[in-house]
């Protein structure tokens, strides 16, 4: 068990002992416009926010182009597609961080994949972020861990072993945030009392990923239960179109929660939740905060494999076919393709002999690549 419960990002402690880190999730809201992302660092730094997070996309390191169409919070949509319709260059993300910086907030972005690590790492970032289907991501978190880099990682849609397994590789300076991978997540599900839980299990400071609707009861009691980051998605309007825009925060309800958020820093634990049920009332708010045993929500346990890294064929490989590394892929499935074996098994896969054409997309399996077993009937 690791034994650190801050991480320090440029000149800021984050952790216990210290005020709770703000992340305005501004993601992909820009829509690939440079003047919309300006104007939402500019919102999330008067709404009191201390951080601004945004994505580094790559369509190919995030999804195989087969992947199709999936539905989002925005409606159905060709996943691969709009992720392409985002991409940006390096002197996007330089703009946007200098931004953020001019207005004295912190500079925050996921990556996906190796090519957006290495964008973040030339930009000179103080630290990166990694989404949850990216814990089983191993290459991402060697790649990471390499850069002596801050890691904030988000835990939804994955069970405690998950958790340790991505520790492992992601080295010792990791903020942990809780999380339920849902669009939106159900408040009920939230389990809260996971988050003292994961601090206490692996000795690490955490935090709240939250995709509820309500601006104030998820985050305040995380803060009451000794949040030390909430991170929620900001949007100029929750109608603006971009893919997290349905489930995001406007400006307005984003100050009313910075509001709360400090003042509840300012109350112990009984004192916060007491508060919070004056207003929510006492069954409310204990559902929201539940037994604090980490398991997979009820609204996420069905995108356990699909949303979670696999192995997948970049293109078609022939049955017969030594498989090498450039004819694999560590994507998401999501629902229209099948899911392959866990990115850990990349080096046991290259080198083998495809048994049988594999599509390309497809998840590859222990059948894609293991001879079948013959019985001998005298035996």
């Amino acid at each position: 068990m690791m034994n650190n419960l801050y991480i320090r990002i440029g000149s800021r402690q984050i952790g216990e002992g210290h005020p709770c880190l703000i992340v305005a999730e501004a993601g992909s809201s820009h829509q690939g416009e440079l003047s919309r992302a300006f104007e939402l660092i500019d919102a999330a730094g008067e709404a009191g926010a201390d951080c601004v997070k945004f994505q580094v996309i790559f369509a190919d390191e995030i999804v195989h182009p087969r992947t199709g169409s999936i539905e989002l919070p925005g409606g159905r949509t060709s996943i691969h597609r709009r992720f392409r319709e985002l991409e940006r260059d390096l002197s996007f993300y330089t703009r946007l961080k200098e931004h953020t910086e001019k207005r004295g907030l912190l500079f925050l972005c996921s990556a996906f994949g190796l090519r957006s690590a290495r964008l973040l790492r030339d930009m000179g970032v103080q630290a990166v972020k990694v989404a949850s289907p990216e814990l089983n991501h191993f290459p991402l978190l060697r790649e990471l861990a390499g850069y002596g880099l801050p890691l904030i990682i988000s835990t939804g849609v994955s069970t405690l072993s998950d958790i340790e397994r991505a520790l492992i590789a992601a080295g010792p300076q990791v903020l942990l945030l809780h999380c339920i991978t849902a669009y939106p997540a159900p408040e009920e599900e939230y389990n809260l009392r996971v988050i003292p839980s994961l601090r206490g299990i692996f000795g690490l400071p955490a935090g709240i990923s939250d995709h509820s609707r309500d601006p104030l009861l998820v985050p305040g009691l995380a803060v009451a239960v000794g949040a030390c980051v909430i991170e929620k998605h900001l949007a100029l309007s929750a109608a603006d179109g971009g893919l997290d825009d349905p489930i995001a925060l406007e400006p307005e309800a984003f100050v009313r929660m910075v509001e709360v958020v400090r003042q509840l820093e300012g109350m112990d634990s009984e004192q916060g939740r007491s508060w919070l049920e004056q207003d929510y009332g006492r069954e409310r708010v204990e559902s929201v905060l539940g037994d604090g045993v980490k398991r997979l929500a009820p609204s996420e346990r069905k995108y356990y494999l699909t949303t979670n890294r696999s192995l997948h064929a970049a293109g078609e490989i022939q049955a017969g076919q030594p498989i090498q590394a450039g004819d694999v892929c560590i994507v998401r499935s999501e629902s229209n393709l099948r899911p392959g074996l866990g990115p850990e098994y990349l080096e046991v896969i290259v080198g083998r002999t495809a048994q049988r054409s594999i599509p390309a997309g497809e998840g590859i399996t222990w059948e894609d690549i293991l001879p079948p077993v013959t019985v001998d009937a005298g035996s």
